[in-house]
């Protein structure tokens, strides 16, 4: 038998599959959260805090068939999610392997998918503000060095 080849050619774009009431959902959840803007990237809807992002719409990427939804994740909660729920939960491309978690929309309620979201907001602003910290400390230490210290250098 031989085997069918796609109609659709590389340059074109994959077809959506949310006529936006996924997305709805998702900008409904992530707006209700204070500083988290949306801007488009990578031709989707994503979601950052005021400086990461912490959310990124996937319509049918490369035309995998899914409308979902990618969060960072701590550790070992992609794995645990995965093994509880393949069908709901996934490993995405590019970012999965920096722990994030696919989800596929239609398989999780709002009050699930909202608690997803709330704690991949929580995880990224904690390492932006642990970021800002310790640029204030490295900086406020290298302000207060001994200048007998730097004359060694």
């Amino acid at each position: 038998m031989a085997e069918k080849k796609s109609t659709r050619s590389k340059a074109e774009p994959a077809p959506k599959l949310d006529r936006g009431t996924q997305l709805a959902r998702v900008r409904r959840i992530c707006s209700s959260i204070p500083g988290t803007t949306e801007k488009l990237s990578h031709g989707e809807p994503t979601f950052f805090t005021p400086k990461r992002v912490f959310a990124m719409v996937a319509n049918s990427h490369h035309g995998d068939g899914r409308v979902a939804l990618w969060l960072p994740a701590a550790p070992g909660v992609q794995a645990a999610l995965i093994e509880e729920a393949p069908e709901t939960y996934f490993r995405p491309p590019y970012v999965g392997v920096s722990g994030w978690i696919g989800v596929d929309l239609s398989k999780v309620d709002d009050e699930q998918l909202g608690a997803l979201i709330r704690e991949a907001f929580r995880l990224i602003d904690a390492k932006s503000s642990s970021s800002r910290a310790s640029k204030s400390r490295r900086s406020l230490h290298s302000e207060t060095r001994s200048p007998h210290l730097e004359r060694r250098r």
